[in-house]
């Protein structure tokens, strides 16, 4: 049944895009889908794709676990202290509501092209990760604080059988959301200030030198791994939530 929801649905866009294809009549505006995965085959048996596929992946989740990080730093301070919470909520809160485009430009003022991606998605993961741990540390059973309290529990134990078990949900549920943020925003950095050997660079030359089935091409390896990078974080918050 499963397979079935997979197979039925592509099964019947390919067959939308191949018409499309046939109508439109020019590879250079919209391929065949046959032509993009011809194209797709014969970039994946050169070192080239790999490298730039490599070099995407460490950058963007290098950056995204720095926004991690921060952004869990940050949330623990706005929440226990006052004075933290005055001066970088409204901080964390103008990071989200700047355009990722504006944030581009400016951290290439500012750092070499070959970091920008990372930061780029690390600023877009921060405020989730903020916003999903600070809601998780507020919303702890204040009955559960006071059970604490009252058998004078050591601060790390406090930390590890009363916040992180609340925490562990919303932490969870924004790393999923901020994964697939990190991806797309690092690879949108990558194709504005195009560092050396990463998906990005290589979605921007082939616009440029017009080459449509390898844009194609290269779109869908971009989808592909942010399908892939869901499941396997799927797979590894499941099996930790076993444990």
């Amino acid at each position: 049944m499963k397979l079935l929801r997979v197979a039925v649905p592509l099964a019947v866009w390919l067959g939308v895009w191949q018409i499309a294809a046939i109508g439109v009549g020019q590879e250079l505006l919209l391929p065949a889908p046959l032509a993009v995965l011809r194209s797709l085959l014969e970039q994946g048996r050169t070192a080239v794709f790999w490298q730039a596929a490599g070099c995407s992946l460490l950058s963007i989740f290098g950056g995204m676990a720095g926004g991690v990080l921060l952004g869990s730093i940050i949330a623990v301070m706005t929440v226990f202290s006052p004075w933290a919470d005055w001066i970088l909520t409204p901080a964390v809160k103008v990071i989200r509501a700047t355009p990722v485009a504006s944030f581009i430009i400016l951290i290439l003022l500012w750092v070499h092209r070959v970091y920008v991606p990372g930061v780029i998605s690390g600023l877009m993961v921060l405020p989730i990760i903020w916003m999903n741990v600070s809601k998780g540390l507020t919303e702890t059973d204040p009955l559960l604080l006071e059970l604490a309290r009252t058998y004078r529990f050591s601060r790390r134990n406090l930390l590890r059988l009363v916040y992180l078990p609340s925490v562990q949900p919303y932490f969870a549920a924004g790393v999923q959301t901020a994964l697939g943020l990190a991806w797309k925003s690092g690879v949108a950095a990558e194709v504005l200030c195009l560092p050396k050997h990463t998906i990005g660079t290589q979605l921007y030359y082939a616009k440029l030198y017009l080459e449509t089935p390898s844009l194609f091409a290269w779109t869908g390896v971009v989808i592909c791994f942010s399908f892939l990078l869901e499941w396997g974080l799927n797979v590894l918050l499941k099996r930790r939530h076993g444990q």
